[in-house]
C-alpha cells in the first residue's frame, strides 16, 4: 500500500491524519460564537459585511452569542460526545465573524475562559487579515507555548477585483502580509478560499493553486460558492443569474482533483467542500448529500484517476530543480 509524503496512504494531506500524526489522537473542534463583528459590518470599513455571508447558515444550534463561551463549549462537547465518541480532547473554534476584532484585554478574557475548560487543548481563531497586530500576535505566541493555537484567515480569493466585488474590505496583498507576520511569531496559520465567485473562471481558480502553494500556511479550507438566503449575494443572484456559474457535484470533484494535483503537498487540506442546511440555500445545491458522503466519492475518484495531492506540483518543482542545476 502506497504511503505518501505526508505519512499515510490517503491521497491528500488530510486534517484528521494531521492531528493523529502531530498530537497522536483524534481532536474535535467545538464551534463558538463569541459575539464579535467585522470592520466591514460596523462601519469602520463598510457596512453589510461580505456579500456571501450569513453566519447562521454555518453555526450549530448550540452556538449562540447570548450564551457564555463556557456554556457553548460544554454544550458543544456534549453534542460531540454523542456523535463522535472517539474524541477525548477539543479545540475551541471561534468561527463567527472576526475573532481578533476587539481590544486585547477582551480577547484575553474570552480565550482564557475557553482554555480553562477541561478537555480544551487549544484554539482555532477565525479572523481577517486586517484584524491582527503585533500586540495580539505576541499574546497568541505566548499561548502557543502551552496550547495548540492556529489563526485562520478568511482570504476567499487571490484576485483583488473579486475581493472588491464581494465587499471583503481588504486586498490579497494584505492577506499575504498578515500570514507572513503571523508566521514570524512562530504561529500556525490557516486560510479559507471559495471556488465559484462571480467573475472567476475555472482556469483562474486552477491558477490559484500555484499562488496558494507559495503562502506560509499550514492548513487550508476550500468550499464551493453557495448562495445563502438573507445575503447581498442572494439579491445579486436573483437580479443577474447569468453572472453566476455553479458546479455540479461530479464536476466539482474533478475540478478539485485538478486543483489538488497542483497544490503544495505540505499544506494540510482541512476541507474541500462546504455543507449548508438546504433551508438556507437560495441557489443551486447538491441536495441532501453530507460532507462525509462527498468525501467517499472524492477519494474513490482519486483512486480511479490514480492521482494525489501535489502530483503536478512535485513535477513542476523537479523540472525547476533540474533546470537550475544544469
Amino acid at each position: 500500500m502506497e504511503v505518501f509524503p505526508w505519512g499515510h496512504n490517503r491521497r491528500f494531506n488530510s486534517y484528521s491524519e494531521y492531528f493523529k500524526r502531530t498530537l497522536g489522537e483524534r481532536i474535535q473542534k467545538v464551534t463558538i460564537d463569541a459575539g464579535f463583528t467585522c470592520p466591514n459590518r460596523d462601519g469602520s470599513k463598510g457596512i453589510g459585511g461580505c456579500t456571501y455571508c450569513n453566519n447562521d447558515a454555518f453555526n450549530p444550534s448550540y452556538c449562540q452569542p447570548e450564551k457564555s463561551v463556557k456554556q457553548q463549549i460544554e454544550e458543544g462537547i456534549e453534542f460531540h460526545i454523542n456523535r463522535y465518541r472517539r474524541a477525548k480532547n477539543y479545540l475551541a473554534y471561534f468561527q463567527a465573524y472576526s475573532n481578533t476584532y476587539a481590544p486585547l484585554e477582551h480577547l484575553k478574557k474570552i480565550y482564557s475562559e475557553a482554555l480553562a475548560i477541561p478537555g480544551v487543548i487549544g484554539l482555532v481563531i477565525g479572523t481577517r487579515p486586517d484584524c491582527i497586530d503585533d500586540e495580539k500576535l505576541a499574546y497568541f505566541q505566548e499561548l502557543s507555548e502551552k496550547y495548540y493555537i492556529i489563526l485562520e484567515y478568511g482570504i476567499e480569493s487571490c484576485n483583488n477585483e473579486t475581493l472588491k466585488r464581494i465587499n471583503r474590505g481588504h486586498s490579497f496583498e494584505e492577506a499575504v502580509e498578515a500570514l507572513e507576520k503571523t508566521k514570524k511569531y512562530g504561529l500556525k496559520t490557516g486560510a479559507h478560499f471559495i471556488f465559484g465567485l462571480p467573475g472567476e473562471s475555472k482556469e483562474f481558480m486552477l491558477s490559484e493553486a500555484k499562488i496558494i502553494s507559495s503562502l506560509p500556511i499550514d492548513t487550508v479550507k476550500f468550499h464551493q460558492l453557495q448562495i445563502i438566503k438573507g445575503t447581498a449575494m442572494e439579491k445579486e443572484y436573483k437580479e443577474n443569474p447569468e453572472n453566476f456559474t455553479f458546479f455540479e457535484l461530479p464536476e466539482y470533484i474533478d475540478f478539485f482533483i485538478q486543483f489538488l494535483e497542483r497544490l503544495n503537498p505540505h499544506i494540510v487540506v482541512e476541507r474541500f467542500a462546504g455543507e449548508v442546511p438546504p433551508r438556507f440555500l437560495a441557489g443551486p445545491g447538491w441536495g441532501l448529500i453530507r460532507n462525509d458522503q462527498i468525501m467517499v466519492k472524492f477519494e474513490k475518484r482519486l483512486e480511479e484517476l490514480n492521482t494525489y495531492q501535489g502530483k503536478i506540483f512535485n513535477k513542476q518543482k523537479l523540472v525547476a530543480g533540474n533546470s537550475s542545476s544544469s
